[in-house]
C-alpha cells in the first residue's frame, strides 16, 4: 500500500524533487531507458539508476523490453506499474459532478457523471462522497491500493480543507459550509483525502497531464468566476488560499449595480451572463431557435441551450457568445498584462461554445493586452472539458504519490 500525507504548499526535499522529476518522465515517456531519463531530467545516470532500482523493488516501476542499441549491450527500458496504486478524483463543475478512479498512469478505470444540483450546500458535498464510494465499488479493485482521494470544489478553502466558503455572484450573500470536506470523505471512505479549489486543480491537471513539461507560467480561466494560477510550475494560492477569485463584490452594493459591473470588475455568473441576456432578448420578441428548444418556456432556458444554438448557427446564440467572449477577453487581457503567462486555458464549461467564443476572446486579448504579452500567449480550450477538475485533483494526489516514492 502506498501511504500518503497529502500536504500542500510545503517545500519539497531534494529527494522528493528527484522522485517527482524521474517518475513524471517515466509516466509521460515510458517505456524509457535510464540514460534517456538522465538526459531529460538532467540528473546523473548513477542517481537515476539508484532511484529507478528503488522503485522497481517497491513495485512502482517495472522493467520491460530492451531498447535499440547503438553499440554494446542493449539498454533495458522501464515503465510505471499502473497497478501499483489507484487514485479517486471527484470534481464539481458548472453543470455536473464528475468522479473518476484511475491507475498510476492516469488510465480511467471507473467513471461516473451526474448533473449537479443547482444550489451550493452541504448536500452537494454528501452527494460527492456517495459518488466516490460508488466509483470504488464499481471498479472492483483492492481498496488497500487506493493511495488517496482528490476533491475539487469551487470556493475558498481553509488550509486544512476543513471548511469552504462559496462566494456568490451578482450581489447574493456568500455561503459558508462548516462541514469538513476532508473529514467527511475520510470518515466514510477511510482513505487519505486532499481538497483543492476547482480552478487550482484544473490548472495543474492541464499542465501535469496534458501540456509540455516546460510550461511554467499558466492561467486556467474557470468560466468567468475563478482563475487557476501556475507560477514557476506550481499552483499559486496566495496568503490565505483565496488567490484566483475573479471579481469584487460588496455587501453594501445592490444586485443591480453588481450586475452592471459584472463584465468589468464584478463577480460573474458561471455562464458569463449569456442565459439571462438570452431570456431578456427572447422576452423582447427577438427571433431565435433558443425559444423553440424550451417550447416557449423562456424560464427553462439554460446554458446547454446556448451551446446547442451555437452548434446550429442560431443568430442570437452566436451574438451572445461573441459578446461574452469580448467581456471575458478583457478580463483575460488584464491578467495577461499583469501575469505575462505562456498559456491561458479556457475551461469551466464555457469552452463548449467552441470556436466562436475562443476566436472572440483571442481577438479581444490581442486588441487590449500589450503587444509583448499578447503575441507570446497561447489561448486554448481545456483539453479535459468537464473532467478537468476531477483529473486535476487526481494529478495533485499522483504528484504526492510520486514525491514520496
Amino acid at each position: 500500500m502506498i501511504k500518503q500525507m497529502l500536504l500542500k504548499d510545503r517545500i519539497l526535499t531534494d529527494k522528493e524533487r528527484k522522485n517527482l522529476s524521474i517518475l513524471e518522465v517515466i509516466r509521460k515517456n515510458g517505456p524509457i531507458s535510464r540514460t534517456d531519463i538522465s538526459k531529460i531530467t538532467e540528473l546523473n545516470i548513477v542517481t537515476v539508476s539508484n532511484y529507478v532500482n528503488h522503485y522497481i523493488k517497491k513495485g512502482l516501476v517495472i522493467e520491460g523490453e530492451l531498447d535499440e542499441s547503438t553499440g554494446g549491450r542493449k539498454p533495458v527500458l522501464v515503465e510505471l506499474n499502473p497497478k501499483a496504486g489507484y487514485i479517486v478524483g471527484v470534481g464539481l463543475n458548472m453543470m455536473s459532478v464528475v468522479g473518476v478512479l484511475v491507475d498510476l498512469e492516469i488510465n480511467v478505470i471507473s467513471e461516473v457523471k451526474r448533473e449537479r444540483s443547482p444550489e451550493n450546500s452541504e448536500i452537494v458535498i454528501q452527494n460527492m462522497v456517495d459518488m466516490a464510494a460508488e466509483i470504488i465499488d464499481k471498479a472492483g479493485i483492492d481498496r488497500e491500493k487506493i493511495a488517496g482521494v482528490g476533491v475539487g470544489v469551487p470556493g475558498i478553502i481553509d488550509e486544512r480543507g476543513r471548511t469552504i466558503r462559496w462566494p456568490q455572484s451578482l450581489g447574493e450573500k456568500d455561503l459558508s459550509v462548516c462541514l469538513s470536506i476532508k473529514d467527511t470523505f475520510e470518515k466514510r471512505l477511510n482513505i487519505p483525502t486532499f481538497v483543492e479549489n476547482d480552478a487550482n486543480a484544473a490548472v495543474l491537471g492541464e499542465k501535469w497531464l496534458g501540456l509540455d513539461r516546460d510550461v511554467r507560467h499558466m492561467l486556467y480561466m474557470f468560466s468567468g468566476v475563478g482563475c487557476g494560477v501556475l507560477i514557476n510550475g506550481e499552483i499559486y494560492r496566495g496568503a490565505s488560499g483565496a488567490a484566483g477569485e475573479l471579481g469584487i463584490n460588496s455587501g453594501k452594493s445592490s444586485k443591480e449595480y453588481a450586475q452592471q459591473i459584472a463584465s468589468q470588475l464584478g463577480r460573474w455568473e458561471m455562464d458569463l451572463g449569456m442565459v439571462p441576456a438570452a431570456q431578456e432578448a427572447l422576452r423582447k420578441g427577438e427571433s431565435s431557435l433558443l425559444k423553440d428548444y424550451v417550447e416557449g418556456n423562456i424560464d427553462q432556458l439554460n446554458f446547454k441551450h446556448i451551446v446547442r444554438g451555437c452548434k446550429e448557427k442560431d443568430g442570437l446564440a452566436l451574438k451572445l457568445i461573441d459578446r461574452a467572449g469580448q467581456d471575458l477577453g478583457k478580463k483575460i487581457a488584464f491578467l495577461v498584462n499583469l501575469m505575462n503567462p505562456e498559456i491561458v486555458v479556457i475551461g469551466g464549461g464555457v469552452e463548449d461554445c467552441g470556436a466562436p467564443l475562443l476566436d472572440s476572446i483571442k481577438q479581444t486579448v490581442k486588441d487590449w493586452a500589450v503587444e509583448e504579452a499578447s503575441n507570446q500567449v497561447k489561448i486554448i480550450p481545456s483539453a479535459f472539458g468537464e473532467n478537468a477538475v476531477a483529473l486535476g485533483v487526481v494529478g495533485i494526489v499522483a504528484r504526492e504519490v510520486f514525491a514520496q516514492a
